[in-house]
Formats: structure tokens, sequence, C-alpha cells
């Protein structure tokens, strides 16, 4: 029997039903538009379906279809797997499609309590594409000395026709562009002791919107922007003198609201050494120690002066993602052949 479509991507933990065309829904976070503008990118190439928990019903939208998450356990539901986060899923689909190729799409850091899942993937037979070299790095080094399954890094991406332009930027405009989970507490806090020094700051703060979170009290200087789609955040970024992100506590696996910053041109001002900060930025003058607000006084200033060039590194435009992308997949479904699967 044909399998339904090449490539099956499941994806347990997203919070809505996502597809490309409508990664800009609500609900949508940088995971679910990566794996949407990949499936775009690759529709010419691959059948696709999408395999979500939130997803009720079979449905076609844009170039893919989308089915309950339950279907993915299906004889010939996909001719190769890429399971988004879940290596528990991933394994379980191991003994449901024993032949077929199935790879472990991880955009997180494991937490302490999954440190099985190096034995539990490699004796299943599971790759995993992490989306950063430093991710792939840490996650090495979280699975050692134990079993390490083969390991791949692909960067998210960005699109291709994002550059800078002629808006004009606010020398008192900083943005912070992420959920307050990833370090908004500590932001607040660098943002107040820079205002004693700069009084006419302002920090604007996009907020996702999916996850509440106690931030503590709220600096003079702080501007609620709510959810901005797509367009709207890169409008703010243009904007703003830089991404003021300079908290210490969160270690991104790749960034991408750093990347599209550079991308727009403008700066990001980052704790250096965390997580993917050193890898996505475009230069080391956006990396500095975050807990020292000297430092931090010091480059708001000297941009204030004189805002730097910035340009994002072509590796994470969505052309060379995609390439990286094609020759991975080509590799899966070459892989499933070579194993006697339809």
């Amino acid at each position: 029997m044909t399998p339904r479509a090449a490539i099956g991507i499941v994806d347990p933990c997203c919070a809505v039903s996502y597809a490309p065309g409508l990664d800009d829904a609500d609900g949508i976070g940088g995971t679910e538009a990566t794996v949407a503008r990949i499936v775009a990118a690759l529709s010419s190439d691959h059948a696709f379906a999408l395999f979500q928990k939130p997803c009720e019903q079979s449905d076609r939208v844009a170039h893919v279809t989308r089915h309950p998450l339950a279907e993915a356990f299906a004889l010939n539901a996909a001719a190769a797997f890429l399971v988004v986060n879940s290596w528990k899923v991933a394994c379980r689909l191991r003994r449901f499609h024993p032949g077929r190729p199935i790879a472990l799409w991880l955009h997180v850091h494991p937490g302490r309590h999954n440190r099985r899942m190096g034995a539990a993937l490699t004796e299943a037979g599971i790759d995993v594409i992490c989306v950063s070299r430093s991710h792939a790095d840490s996650f090495r080094d979280f699975l050692s000395p134990g079993p390490l399954p083969r390991l791949a890094h692909i960067h998210n991406p960005v699109a291709d026709d994002l550059h800078p332009d002629a808006t004009p930027r606010d020398p008192n405009r900083l943005l912070f562009a992420s959920s307050p989970h990833k370090g908004l507490q500590q932001v607040f806090g660098q943002f107040a002791a820079l205002r004693t020094h700069l009084p006419d700051l302002v920090l604007h703060v996009a907020d996702p919107g999916y996850l509440k979170w106690d931030t503590g009290p709220v600096p003079a200087g702080v501007r609620f922007l709510g959810r901005l789609d797509h367009p709207a955040l890169l409008a703010q970024m243009r904007r703003s003198l830089c991404l003021f992100y300079p908290q210490t506590t969160f270690a991104e696996t790749f960034g991408l609201v750093i990347a599209e910053a550079n991308a727009v041109g403008t700066p990001a001002l980052l704790h250096r050494g965390l997580g993917a900060n050193d890898e996505v930025a475009s230069g080391p003058a956006q990396l500095v120690d975050g807990h020292r607000t000297g430092l931090l006084l010091e480059r708001v200033r000297t941009w204030r002066a004189t805002p730097p060039e910035v340009r994002m590194r072509d590796d994470f435009r969505l052309a060379s993602v995609t390439r990286r992308w094609r020759d991975v997949m080509g590799t899966m479904l070459a892989d499933g052949r070579k194993a006697g699967v339809d």
C-alpha cells in the first residue's frame, strides 16, 4: 500500500493546529512557524502530512494534509517521519513503523528527567536534528557519557527578502520580543537601571501571548504591545534602537527573533555565552556580560550616538536552510527504500 505522504511531520506538543499559510494564527510560536515555512518551501519536492494533537479531523490546507495525532500510528501513514520535540512519541512511532526512517526534530533543551532519551533513541534508530550547532553541542553534553543517537543541526529559517530599509530608528526605543518566561523579569531590572542614567528610554514589550508568567513589578517606561502579527513585529524591530535581551537565564536553542532583528539591520543586546546567542548574533559587539549594567549602559550609549551596521548571516536564509532540509529528507527517503519500504 502506498503511503499517504512522503514525509509525515508529527507534532504532539503544539497548542493549536497549524499549516503553511496559517503561521500567524493565534497560539503559533516560533517552532510552529518554522515547521510551516519549511513545509511550504519543500512542498514542490515532497508531499507532506501534518499529524497534530489539536487536530480533530483530517483536512487539507494549502500544500498539506492535516490529521489527528493518532493517525500517525496507522499503517502507511507516511514514508518517513519527523517528530517535533517529543522523543517518547518518536519511540512509540517506531513500534508502529519498524521500517520507516524517523528523526526527532528538537527545538528545546530537554530537562534532566529525560536523560534516558539517548539510549531509547539510539536503540530505536532515531536520528536527532537540532536547530543550531550550539544546541547540538549542548544536547551531546547532556547525554554524555551515555549512548548518543546520530546527531545533526539545521538552523531555523529567515525569509530571503528580509533586509534593512529606510525606516528611521528611535534612539530611545528598546524592544523585547519574546515570551515573558525568557528572562523578562531580569530585563525589567536592567532596563530600570539604565533608565536612571537615560530617562528618555522606553522599552516596548511584544508578547506572543502563549504563556502567562509572573515578571514582578513593571518599571516606568515600559509599553506593552501585546501579540503582534509578523509584519507588525518586523516594523517594531526596524524602528527600535536594539532588541533588548540581556537576560542570563534562558538559553535559546536558536533565537529566531535575534536573527530576524539582525536581518532588518537591528542589533540585539545579548548575554555572551548563553545558548545560541554567540552563534546567531552577527557580530561580537552585540554580546556583553548581561550581569554588568555598566556594560549595557555603555553599549546603548554607543549605539545611540552611532547606530551599528548589522547584517544577518546568510546561513540562516530560507534558501540555504531549505537546501539542507532537501538533502536530509532525500536521505531519509532513500534509507527507507534501502530498507525495503515502499
